[in-house]
């Protein structure tokens, strides 16, 4: 890893240290597709997260990946209350939008910002109805050049807006991850690889990926835990 992306690195997890641990009982759901899928695994970012949350007493918020490769919205839909309500959350991290966007370019139908936007809205509103907090995350990256010119950086900025939106009107919590991506991206890829950086492939996150997203996250759980 260059010495740049190191310090940014390094600066996030210096500041996350000193954050005091929920309480017991909390369930926090993370909701998304293959990324979050992955991050269940050992060394990914919800794996983390249930290590940096736990407590040694074996106290501590259960913490449940609830990712499934290839989802949309519209799948988060379907299965929010089989995979994410019967959990009864406490909290629930939304991470989803990078297949909306990426699927247009595949062939196999993305979905529209009208029908994104919906349900997000619903995703949310059913959410809040069981009396848990949400967390909304943009959707961070497919291709990591950083000077704005991967392929679908126009509509992924679109997109990422719809949720800034949505969260700023719903008044959930807000995740930018497309926001801090790119400002990583911008000190840690100055020659302007399409991968590499913080993912693998331009899209599902390596180690320092994983890493990343889970000192972002966790600083936007703080305050509502």
């Amino acid at each position: 890893m260059n010495r740049l992306l190191s310090a940014v690195l390094a600066l996030t997890l210096g500041g996350a240290s000193s954050v005091r641990s929920p309480a017991p009982g909390n369930v926090i759901v993370f909701f998304g597709d293959s990324i979050t899928q992955e991050g269940d695994k050992p060394g990914g970012y919800v794996d983390l997260l249930r290590s940096r949350l736990g407590q040694p007493d074996g106290s501590g918020p259960t913490v449940i990946g609830a990712g499934v490769s290839g989802n949309k919205v519209p799948d988060l839909e379907a299965r929010l209350d089989r995979d994410v309500l019967q959990k009864k959350p406490s909290v629930v991290v939304i991470y989803i939008g990078i297949n909306d966007v990426w699927h247009f370019q595949l062939g196999i139908g993305g979905t529209s910002k009208e029908r994104y936007e919906s349900g997000l809205r619903n995703l949310i509103s059913r959410i809040s109805a069981a009396d848990a907090r949400v967390i909304l995350c943009t959707p961070s990256v497919i291709g990591e050049k950083a000077d704005g010119t991967n392929p679908l950086d126009a509509q992924l900025d679109a997109y990422a807006e719809i949720s800034r939106t949505v969260a700023a009107t719903t008044g959930v919590v807000l995740c930018d991850l497309r926001q801090d991506f790119l400002a990583a991206l911008r000190k840690g890829n100055p020659d302007n690889a399409l991968q590499g950086i913080l993912t693998r492939d331009g899209v599902h996150l390596n180690p320092a990926g994983n890493r990343f997203v889970a000192d972002t996250i966790f600083a936007c759980l703080k305050p509502i835990l």
